[in-house]
């Protein structure tokens, strides 16, 4: 079965979903059936985006992006500046 990216947004959605089945009375169970993902996604989603508004979300994995740029960058810088090193060391 293949997978299916959800974007932030349909996550948050999703979880509402259940949240709001649940307190018409049907069971957790049922609710994540009914928006069609397993159990341990539900967890794994509720664990990272639990509680949070859809401009929250946005804005995580904006930093998210951005944070990966940043180590990006600076393992480049670290891989340079190592090089000039060894470069000017005569080796």
């Amino acid at each position: 079965m293949p997978k299916k990216k959800h974007s932030p947004e349909e996550i948050v959605t999703k979880l509402r979903q259940v949240d709001v089945m649940t307190s018409q009375g049907r069971t957790v169970g049922e609710a994540i059936r009914s928006i069609g993902v397993a159990e341990a996604t539900h967890h794994r989603w509720r664990t990272e985006f639990g509680g949070l508004k859809l401009d929250q979300v946005r804005r995580l994995k904006e930093l998210e992006l951005e944070n990966s740029r940043v180590r990006k960058a600076v393992s480049d810088l670290t891989l340079d500046k190592l090089i000039l090193t060894e470069a000017l060391s005569g080796k």
